[in-house]
């Protein structure tokens, strides 16, 4: 099990996981894997041991059931994971997105890294319209808006530049460690540094 998601799981309880409790566990572990085209709804039914009327009952599609995933993956990934983990290495604001980085190294070098799913869901989907892309675009400015405040926070110059040079930053990394590149977060907090010439304060150390 992909150590980020066990990381973040609710703490364990003597009560048995209802039925959602399964479906939204295995379906976010399924598709955070494989991605959401290709897991289809048997596979989800057999994983977590409920029958195919039950999760119908919860998700009426498909389609509903991988929103309630990209709903959880911004919980835990963005939120529980990212926002935290950064905000713990580095209390200054100064800090903080050269930090997004130093906390990308350590997820690029685990075996079970699966990459970013909202990316992964928005490539899947061609259709301008479909609701999981549409989504998976949300989810992706929620990362961005999170930049943006870290920028604001440290006094930077034309925040929503910055932020979203930042963001196009985290996804190449993230790309380039799917492609096999281990030390593509090292480049791209070197690389990063460069935005200092558009009046970026950074810092030079964060807490490990």
């Amino acid at each position: 099990m992909n150590a980020l998601r066990s990381k973040h799981r609710k703490p364990v309880s003597s009560r048995p996981a209802s039925a959602r409790e399964r479906i939204d566990q295995t379906a976010y572990e399924l598709f955070s894997r494989h991605g959401i085209r290709a897991v289809g709804i048997d596979t989800v039914v057999a994983h977590s041991g409920v029958a195919k009327m039950t999760l119908y009952r919860h998700y009426a599609s498909k389609d509903k059931l991988a929103l309630a995933f990209l709903r959880r993956r911004e919980e835990l990934w963005t939120r529980t994971w990212l926002q935290a983990e950064v905000e713990r290495r580095a209390q200054v604001p100064e800090e903080r997105l050269l930090a997004v980085f130093d906390v990308f190294d350590k997820w690029f070098r685990r075996s079970d890294f699966e990459g970013c799913s909202f990316v992964n869901a928005l490539l899947e989907q061609t259709d301008l319209r479909h609701p999981v892309r549409n989504a998976a675009v949300r989810h992706l400015e929620t990362i961005g808006a999170l930049l943006r405040q870290w920028v604001e926070d440290a006094g930077v110059r034309k925040p929503d530049r910055v932020a979203r040079q930042w963001q196009i930053f985290m996804m190449g990394s993230i790309v380039a460690a799917h492609a096999g590149d281990m030390n593509a977060a090292r480049q791209a907090r070197d690389v990063g540094r460069l935005l200092a010439r558009e009046g970026v304060p950074i810092g030079r150390t964060v807490r490990a």
